[in-house]
């Protein structure tokens, strides 16, 4: 069973920054499509970033545009969530995800993917 495992989550400032990572552990997942969705406590599950295996062709949620950047790392298998300027609002337990299946474009939806973290905190004050 492969688990993902996210961190770089924490607490900062508004306007500040923070790094997330995520990799799997149990074993190497190959040719995976990536996606790092976030929740705020009481709201529901939304996209925030994605990028795919061929051509590392990456999309974003319109709150994040420019803000945010993810990326990858084939050799160490890890995704990465770059996130600057941040705002209370993107106060969230942010998840990472990963898909097998060989796409063309970034997957926007959560039930594209098979393999999910627990989640990270991020908090920013204001």
């Amino acid at each position: 069973q492969v688990q993902l495992l996210e961190s770089g989550g924490g607490l900062v400032q508004a306007g500040g920054s923070l790094r997330l990572s995520c990799a799997p552990s149990g074993r190497t997942l190959s040719r995976v499509s990536w996606g790092w969705f976030r929740q705020a406590s009481g709201k529901e599950r939304e996209f925030v970033a994605a990028i795919t295996w061929i051509g590392s062709k990456t999309d974003y949620a319109d709150s994040v545009k420019g803000r945010f950047t993810i990326s990858r790392d084939n050799a160490k298998n890890t995704v990465y969530l770059e996130m600057t300027s941040l705002k209370a609002e993107d106060t969230a337990v942010y998840y990472c995800a990963a898909e097998g299946q060989i796409t063309l474009v970034p997957m926007r939806t959560a039930r594209e993917y098979e393999y999910w973290g627990q989640g990270t905190q991020v908090t920013v004050s204001s």
